[in-house]
């Protein structure tokens, strides 16, 4: 297990796909890691598992950040546990997108996805930005999208959330930003993930990959090493910024329907 001196990150909703590569790419990186999960024990069990299995620290956390007495009970084991919070992840995909038009969308939808994308960050955000501060120091990255940039597709709900949340962060960038702490968002493309099986067809893959300088579609990988970058404190003086991870998309292919 770790010592006293190892750093301590929080990533949130990181018992599978891009929480768990982040879970993992920061143990590399030597982070203790608090592997947080809402409902699937097993799967972050798992994680942890081959976290130490590789030399490195972690945890399994239960907590549902969406409920703020569940953050609460969470921050205060983390506390009692480590003494600091060094960073922490916001990834936890708490409201799944409801993909469909302005005349299909139902308000009770559009308004689930807003409330879910913003509470499983605010409620975390504002009890270990308390802890922080106490410190002097700390580093946030929140999980966004290019989903923000784009329009249509069905991608009004989830667009507006990611965009909201990337917003939420600029925020509490501004806020925090004398305090030693920093806020980046990393906003990756379409990423090939158990979530994402559903839409990644084989067609839309070769369209990805056609499309990438990769020559591939995304992994959870790629996204984990550039959390990892963003959490270096070299990088500070970048606060209140947003990292595209999309593997040239943007560029190579664009466009308002993109």
């Amino acid at each position: 297990m770790a010592d006293a001196k190892t750093p301590t990150a929080i990533v949130t909703g990181a018992g599978r796909g891009i929480g768990a590569a982040i879970a993992v790419e920061l143990a590399r990186r030597g982070y203790h890691v608090v592997v947080n999960y809402r409902r699937d024990a097993d799967a972050a069990k798992a994680v942890v598992a081959g976290i130490r299995r590789s030399g490195g620290s972690a945890v399994p956390l239960a907590s549902d950040v969406t409920d703020p007495d569940d953050v609460a009970s969470m921050v205060a084991t983390v506390l009692a546990d480590r003494g600091r919070i060094d960073a922490l992840v916001v990834n936890a995909n708490t409201a799944a997108p409801p993909f469909a038009s302005l005349s299909e969308l139902t308000w009770a939808q559009f308004a689930a996805k807003m409330t879910g994308e913003l509470a499983g960050a605010f409620h975390i955000t504002q009890q270990v930005v308390a802890v922080m501060r106490a410190q002097g120091d700390g580093r946030l990255v929140y999980l966004g999208s290019t989903a923000a940039d784009y329009v249509g597709s069905g991608r009004l709900a989830h667009g507006t959330a990611k965009a909201a949340l990337t917003t939420f962060a600029r925020h509490v960038a501004a806020e925090t930003a004398r305090d030693g702490i920093s806020v980046l968002t990393v906003a990756p493309g379409a990423v090939r993930t158990e979530a994402t099986a559903a839409v990644l067809d084989a067609e839309r893959e070769r369209v990805l990959a056609d499309n990438s300088v990769l020559h591939r579609v995304l992994e959870p990988a790629d996204i984990a090493a550039a959390v990892g970058l963003a959490l270096d404190p070299a990088l500070r003086p970048a606060t209140g910024t947003v990292l595209r991870v999309d593997a040239g998309w943007s560029v190579l292919a664009g466009g308002p329907t993109a």
